[in-house]
């Protein structure tokens, strides 16, 4: 016979008991804990605004410079080249020395111009006594037409061989005066006062007139041509940027412009733009313009390369600091301070630069201020603390 286990009354009531505490236990830590974590107390601390230096933008005004590649040649860049045929017979200078006017470069053997200027002056002597044979026959004839001794025809053919003669004279007196220039020309000289260049010929060489090769080029730089460009869109602006009815009247009013040389320093002396030319090259849609440099130090030689500075006044410009400004998919930033010194980051439209400063067109005005430094830990509608400026000036004047 089996027993059956029977659990009084009382003792159900209490394990319910047990089991409503223990839950009610767990809840209790649990709200405890959460509320222990969202404690204020506990919370970090929100960081306070940045201090970052800010200017008010002033107008002033600006001279910003624009530079072009240009080229750089001598007053005078000429080939030197023999105009008579010969042997080179002697070479009197040096490549690189500077040569005076007139002094003689080279030398061609002038063996056979000397015998050709001799033969010619031969001529000559013959011409000349072939005038006073002919002076003689007719001197004969004149008084025996008169007496009616000899007909008339016969002395007016003695004054024409007299004519004859006298023309053959002069055709020989020609040629000898050719000869002695081509006995001149062996003596070939410079032309202008400047510098020897490269002499490919040398002494013994065989030397023409039609050689492709000139014995040397000689360049007067006593002043230099600087020749740059403009671009169609370059060249309107330069129209209406500086004064003057016309190219030739524009000219006189032009600023002096600088020359920048290859190792970016900047030539001592300013130049003047004095030719504009006539028409745009078809090729390059450029047109061409020269300023003169002058050079009495001879720092600069013909195919030297640089750049021209060429100057533009600007008033009531509005100049930023490019170290504040940010480059974002080729359009340039600046943050501005508004209400409440937040910061807006608006855009700005460059037309040049002057120093390291850039020059605005639109985007901002005077009065406006911008952020300086610290652009890079900033965004948009960012709250900062401007830098207090110990300037009794409120606001920063940019210069170059």
């Amino acid at each position: 016979m089996k027993s059956l286990h029977y659990s009084p009354p009382f003792l159900n009531a209490v394990k319910w008991f047990n089991y409503v505490k223990s839950t009610l236990t767990v809840s209790l830590v649990s709200i405890i804990l959460i509320s222990c974590k969202s404690s204020p107390e506990q919370s970090a601390a929100a960081p306070p605004p940045p201090v970052l230096p800010v200017s008010m933008i002033n107008e002033s005004s600006e001279t910003t410079f624009i530079e072009y590649p240009a080229s750089i040649q001598g007053a005078v860049d000429i080939d030197v080249r023999p105009q008579v045929s010969g042997y080179l017979q002697s070479v009197l200078v040096n490549e690189g020395a500077f040569v005076s006017a007139g002094q003689t470069l080279f030398k061609i053997n002038d063996n056979p111009y000397r015998e050709a200027l001799n033969n010619a002056k031969a001529s000559l002597h013959a011409a000349e006594a072939a005038i006073l044979n002919a002076q003689l026959e007719v001197d004969k004839l004149t008084p025996l037409v008169q007496n009616k001794v000899v007909s008339e025809f016969q002395l007016k053919t003695a004054k024409t061989a007299y004519k004859i003669a006298q023309a053959n004279a002069e055709q020989a007196n020609a040629s000898v005066a050719s000869a002695k220039i081509n006995l001149g020309y062996t003596n070939v000289k410079a032309s202008v006062s400047g510098y020897i260049g490269r002499i490919p010929k040398k002494q013994g060489s065989l030397v023409s007139p039609a050689d492709q090769i000139a014995l040397t080029q000689l360049s007067d730089i006593h002043e230099v041509h600087v020749y740059f460009a403009l671009a169609e869109n370059d060249f309107n602006s330069f129209n209406k940027n500086y004064p003057g009815k016309s190219p030739a009247d524009r000219i006189k009013h032009l600023p002096a412009v600088e020359l920048v040389l290859s190792d970016n320093s900047v030539y001592p002396l300013k130049g003047k733009i004095d030719m504009i030319d006539g028409q745009f090259d078809k090729n390059t849609g450029a047109i061409t313009l020269r300023a003169t440099f002058l050079n009495a130090s001879g720092t600069l030689r013909s195919g030297n390369t640089g750049k021209i500075r060429l100057g533009l006044l600007h008033d009531d410009a509005i100049l930023v600091p490019q170290s504040a400004t940010i480059e974002m998919q080729d359009k340039v930033f600046v943050f501005a301070l508004s209400k409440g010194n937040k910061v807006s980051k608006t855009p700005i439209t460059i037309i040049g630069k002057s120093g390291n400063n850039y020059l605005v067109k639109d985007g901002l005005k005077s009065g406006d201020q911008i952020v300086l430094s610290g652009l890079d830990h900033i965004q948009e509608g960012q709250v900062i603390q401007p830098e207090k400026s110990t300037d009794k000036a409120a606001s920063l004047k940019l210069k170059n």
